[in-house]
């Protein structure tokens, strides 16, 4: 079978190769750049405790040596500290690295992996779908066209993908702006990241964030008060004296001067994630950042999502109910972000009226802004997908545990099948589905002992009857959880549901479920309510999609400038909304209609500050219309009773698994 095609080389692409690679399913990476990247430490990344462990297990490599760990986050307002947080065991701190130690990371692993096949100086300008795959037509180098099962756009803001398929991108532009510098120097927090409001000194910025970084560099941000504000060489010199000044008790420390640009932040979310045959993950698919959220996060848990799904309908034919809940699950959980931001930006920026003169409105505003930074609440706690059509439906099976359906399972120590102790998370991807027993003092006694006792042997059969790989794994406790409560896990790491015992017949409808063989609880070509609403947030206008089974032919015709950074002072990236003139030409017949798209600010979008082929600016928008029913299914449905295999990598694969180049300048 062909592979899937993975445009974009960047962390959200690569992470997605070897996510694909531990399911033994090959892919073509298509790199615009020649493969090799200058490092900038002004362009760094906050990883979070679920996005940090899925790198390092497909790398195989723990990134704390290449990033720092931090031990604490402190918050101030004018001189007093407001907040103190200490990172320990029960609450693991955040990996702040710098963006080129990633990508070497991930870009090494790849190079070790047999089934990725990567293509260097390959700018994809064309495709087409057709009912058993998709063609993809790169210059560069050579003209090539090339053939797989499934093509995934990570290519960025700018993403030629979205543009190929029709995708509008509304939303709002420029939604924060911060001067940042990469500098080596000595500050009183050593390890600890810090969020100064208000500082004391003179004509300083409203707000100051610090992070540590390997060998006692910082990265600083300084956010700017409005959008049209200038940075100069000169006026981003006398911010980093005046801060290291204020911070060190009045003289500037001796510092070096690394790196310094302008990172520009948007809020923007594509209105369709998946096209037929054709996905959209990472910043091709959504923007954020502000208030000290951090979106290549979200960009590594839509590889999670969406991995495990591909590999399944790659090795089994796709179930359209499994593909199209990737759309529903991700497009749910980053809109209910962006909303959220959106909702607190006006308070928090100082517009928010009388609301922010009432008394503790100070208290709450430093609450919010520590939720973004360090990942919690609203603003920054990783999404749930409580209302996939995925989620198994209530039973008297069921029962409740600390983590609600849908949501990340917590870390806990169990006991594998070959008797060692591992962490949780170290399981996923092992297997196609995890089970988790929780059986208090298993842990002190030896595993024969209990292995054929009690409920055990009833399991371990349930398990062994379900439609896909499972491995079953023993906990002493779990948060929430009684004694011999029974947890199904996705191979993402999100809890399916949690049983109150050994129920096998719920076990595997359950187990249907997860893997798209169940009933679906969304509609062919369908929006859910959450999906309908957060359109409105992210800004608004209409779409017309490509729709049918049909051959589907793209065609791109110039790039616009884009990008979210305008890095080294003077703007080497702009930061405008990405724009480019595109044409869709589609087969009719069973095809139906595809929308074109138009240069950058014309359509039919109705907000202002024209977006992406006419999308709606400034959260004004209207929530916009659809037109059709959605996307027809290609892949051939799944008995019921099947029994799904997922096999294990191999140490190499067949020469008949790699990339099928189809011609050198032509089909």
């Amino acid at each position: 079978m062909d592979p899937v095609i993975i445009v974009g080389a960047g962390p959200v692409g690569l992470t997605l190769s070897l996510a694909l690679a531990r399911h033994h399913v090959p892919s073509v990476l298509l790199d615009e750049s020649p493969g090799t990247a200058t490092g900038r430490p002004a362009r760094s990344a906050v990883l979070h405790e679920d996005t940090a462990a899925l790198v390092t297990r497909l790398t195989g490599r723990d990134l704390s040596a290449a990033g720092c760990r931090l031990t604490g986050w402190r918050s101030m307002r004018r001189k007093q500290e407001v907040r103190h947080v200490t990172f320990g065991d029960e609450d693991p701190a955040p990996l702040h690295l710098a963006q080129d130690a990633l990508t070497t990371a991930l870009r090494t692993a790849v190079a070790r992996e047999p089934l990725i096949e990567v293509a260097v100086d390959s700018r994809l300008d064309a495709l087409e779908q057709e009912k058993n795959g998709v063609s993809a037509h790169t210059r560069g180098r050579t003209a090539t066209w090339w053939r797989g099962s499934h093509l995934v756009g990570c290519d960025g803001p700018r993403s030629t993908v979205r543009k190929l398929v029709g995708v509008r991108f509304p939303g709002r532009t420029a939604v924060e702006r911060h001067a940042v510098a990469a500098l080596r120097t000595e500050l009183p927090w050593q390890d600890e990241a810090l969020l100064h409001r208000s500082p004391p000194w003179r004509g300083e910025s409203a707000e100051i964030s610090a992070r540590p970084l390997p060998g006692g560099v910082w990265r600083l941000d300084w956010l700017l008060a409005s959008r049209e504000e200038l940075v100069t060489p000169e006026s981003l010199l006398t911010r980093v004296r005046s801060t290291l000044a204020g911070w060190t008790g009045g003289e500037t420390p001796p510092y070096e001067l690394l790196d310094t640009g302008v990172h520009a932040v948007h809020h923007r979310l594509a209105r369709r994630w998946r096209v037929g045959r054709v996905f959209l993950a990472g910043d091709a698919a959504h923007l954020l950042g502000a208030l000290g959220t951090h979106g290549l996060d979200e960009g590594l848990r839509d590889t999670g999502n969406l991995a495990w799904k591909l590999a399944l309908a790659w090795h089994h034919g796709a179930r359209e109910a499994l593909l199209d809940s990737y759309q529903t699950e991700r497009r749910a959980a980053l809109s209910a972000r962006l909303r959220a931001a959106d909702q607190a930006l006006p308070l928090l920026r100082g517009t928010g009226g009388l609301r922010a003169l009432m008394p503790g409105s100070t208290r709450g505003q430093d609450a919010l802004l520590a939720d973004g930074h360090l990942g919690q609440g609203a603003l920054g706690s990783p999404g749930t997908y409580a209302n996939s059509p995925l989620t198994p439906p209530s039973s008297p099976a069921l029962t409740v545990v600390g983590t609600a359906p849908g949501a990340p399972v917590t870390d806990v120590r169990v006991t594998a099948e070959d008797g060692t102790f591992v962490q949780l998370r170290d399981r996923l991807g092992h297997s196609t589905l995890l089970v988790l027993l929780v059986a208090p003092g298993t842990g002190v006694w030896d595993r024969r002992h209990w292995q054929s006792a009690g409920l055990m042997p009833r399991l371990a059969a349930a398990v062994e009857s379900l439609p896909a790989p499972a491995e079953l794994l023993v906990a002493e406790d779990y948060p929430g959880a009684a004694a011999h409560t029974i947890l199904l896990i996705r191979p993402d790491g999100h809890l399916a549901t949690a049983f109150g015992g050994v129920h096998p017949r719920a076990l595997r409808e359950a187990a249907e479920r997860v893997l798209g063989m169940g009933p679906a609880a969304e509609t062919e070509g369908g929006e859910t309510a959450a999906e309908g609403a957060s359109a409105g947030q992210a800004g608004g206008g209409t779409e017309e999609g490509a729709q049918g089974g049909g051959s589907v032919r793209a065609e791109a015709r110039g790039r616009g400038r884009s990008g979210s950074e305008e890095l080294g002072g003077t703007a080497a990236a702009g930061s405008e909304v990405p724009g480019a003139d595109a044409r869709v030409r589609a087969g009719l017949g069973s095809l139906g209609h595809a929308g074109g798209v138009g240069p950058a600010g014309t359509g039919g979008g109705s907000g202002g500050r024209g977006g992406e082929g006419g999308g709606g600016g400034e959260n004004r928008g209207s929530a916009g219309e659809r037109s059709g029913g959605g996307v027809v299914g290609e892949g051939p449905p799944q008995e019921g009773g099947e029994r799904v295999r997922m096999p294990r990598p191999a140490p190499g694969p067949p020469e008949a698994a790699r990339s099928n180049r189809r011609g050198e300048s032509g089909r």
